[in-house]
């Protein structure tokens, strides 16, 4: 079951920089997520979404494709492409996977203008490093909402106000730099 986190800040860029970093911790392995969107409102009336994937743009180039082979089948390639675009443009337009949009507009009503919020559905990760990664982060954000149980949302919400993410998710050698197998920390040298 993937989990549901909501990180809000105060600027536009953390939200960029934060949805950055966990792209980067996917392609190594670290994480893997469903979604990650980031929300700006740039004025009290305006909010924007960012997916990290382009539904419209995908679904296009898809249906040019298919209908590009479809029209070499009928010998008009052009019209099928035109019409295969379009098709699949619309489908991606219509298409929404992972979080549900409306959910994310209408918790980024809660978003001060000028500010961010970064929903992420993670599937699962190695918690240890992906905190060690995110530690320059909890000081800036603050948790908005998460599907974790009580408890672990609460002390996930302290750690976000100052706290230690590693103790805050029962990992308490995360904060010290102790691997996860134990040992010695690392040396600075």
């Amino acid at each position: 079951m993937s989990d549901l986190l909501v990180i809000a800040f105060d600027d536009e860029t953390t939200g960029f920089e934060l949805r950055t970093e966990l792209v980067k911790m996917q392609k190594e392995y670290l994480i893997e997520l469903e979604d990650a969107v980031v929300v700006t409102r740039p004025s009290a009336e305006d909010i924007q979404l960012h997916q990290a994937v382009n539904l419209t743009a995908a679904g296009a180039l898809g249906g040019g494709f298919w209908g590009t082979l479809v029209g070499l089948i009928f010998l008009n390639p052009l019209i099928g492409a035109a019409v295969g675009a379009g098709a699949g443009a619309l489908a991606g337009r219509l298409s929404d996977i992972g979080i549900n949009d409306d959910f994310i507009r209408e918790l980024g009503r809660s978003v001060p203008p000028g500010g961010s919020a970064v929903f992420i559905l993670v599937r699962k990760m190695t918690a240890d490093k992906v905190l060690a990664r995110l530690e320059g982060f909890h000081l800036k954000g603050r948790v908005m909402q998460t599907s974790l149980p009580e408890a672990e949302e609460e002390r996930l919400r302290e750690a976000f106000a100052g706290g230690k993410l590693g103790s805050a998710l029962g990992m308490p050698q995360a904060d010290r730099g102790v691997p996860a197998g134990g040992g010695a920390p690392p040396s600075t040298v």
